[in-house]
C-alpha cells in the first residue's frame, strides 16, 4: 500500500483529503505546518507527498525545498496545492522541485490522476536505476572474462573476482546493519521493522552512511555496493 503525506494548515480540508485518499486505497499521514511535515517525513518515509504553499511558521516552498535537500527526499514525487495561479507562482513551485502544482479548488479526479501518475513514473524510475545496475554488473564480468578468453591471465582475472572480498565499510555496527538492509532496496520503513529501531533513527543511519561515503542518495549507494562488491559479498554469506 503507498503511503501519502498530505500538508496542509486547513484542517478541514486536509481531513477531506486524507478520508478521500484513504478510500482510494492510499494509506495517508497528514501534518499541519511545513515543519510537523519535515518530521512526519521523517518517521514515516512517505511515496509521495502533497502540500500546501501558504502556511504559518514555515511555507510550503520552504517545506519542499527542505525535503529535497535530504537524500531521502530527492526522489520523492511532490505535489503543491495552492489558491495562487499565476505563472509567477507555479514556476517557483516548480523551480522549488515540486513535480506538479495544482490549484484549489480543483477535481477530486485530478489530484489522484496526478498521484496515480507520479507514482507510475517512481516506480518506472526505480525499476530503470535496478535494471541499469544488474546490467552493469553483467557488462563488467562479461569484460573481464572477454579481456583474458583463453589465457591463464584471463582465469586468475576471474578466479580473483569471484574471491574478492570488498574493503572493509567505514561505519559503526548500528549504521552497517541499515547498509545492508538499504542496498537490498528496503524502504525505511520496512528496515525500522527489521531492525527494531525507529525510522528516524534508520533516516539518522542513512544519513551518516552517504557523509561518510561521500553520496548523495540511496540510488547511488545500491550503485556504489554493486560495483565495490559489497552487494555479491552479503549474498554469498
Amino acid at each position: 500500500m503507498k503511503k501519502i503525506l498530505i500538508v496542509d494548515d486547513d484542517n478541514v480540508l486536509r481531513k477531506v483529503i486524507r478520508r478521500y485518499l484513504e478510500k482510494q486505497g492510499y494509506q495517508v499521514e497528514d501534518a499541519g505546518s511545513g515543519s510537523d511535515g519535515l518530521a512526519a517525513f521523517q518517521d514515516y518515509s512517505p511515496d509521495l507527498i502533497v502540500s500546501d504553499v501558504a502556511m504559518p511558521e514555515m511555507n510550503g516552498f520552504d517545506f519542499c525545498r527542505q525535503v529535497r535537500a535530504q537524500p531521502s527526499g530527492q526522489l520523492v514525487p511532490f505535489i503543491f496545492l495552492s489558491g495562487k495561479d499565476t505563472i509567477e507562482d507555479r514556476v517557483q513551485g516548480h523551480s522549488m522541485g515540486a513535480d506538479d502544482y495544482l490549484t484549489k479548488p480543483f477535481e477530486w479526479n485530478e489530484l489522484l490522476a496526478k498521484i496515480e501518475g507520479l507514482l507510475e513514473k517512481s516506480r518506472r524510475i526505480h525499476s530503470e536505476i535496478v535494471r541499469m545496475i544488474q546490467q552493469l554488473a553483467v557488462t563488467n564480468k562479461a569484460n573481464i572474462a572477454i579481456s583474458g578468453f583463453g589465457s591463464q591471465e584471463g582465469e586468475a582475472a576471474l578466479q580473483v573476482t569471484q574471491t574478492y572480498e570488498p574493503d572493509p565499510l567505514p561505519l559503526t555496527p548500528a549504521e552497517e546493519r541499515v547498509f545492508w538492509e538499504v542496498i537490498q532496496g528496503l524502504t525505511n520503513k520496512q528496515i525500522s521493522d527489521n531492525l527494531f529501531i525507529s525510522p528516524r533513527t534508520v533516516q539518522t543511519h542513512l544519513s551518516n552512511i552517504l557523509n561518510k561515503l561521500q553520496l548523495d542518495n540511496r540510488a547511488q549507494l545500491v550503485r556504489f555496493a554493486y560495483e565495490q562488491g559489497y552487494k555479491k559479498a552479503k549474498n554469498q554469506t
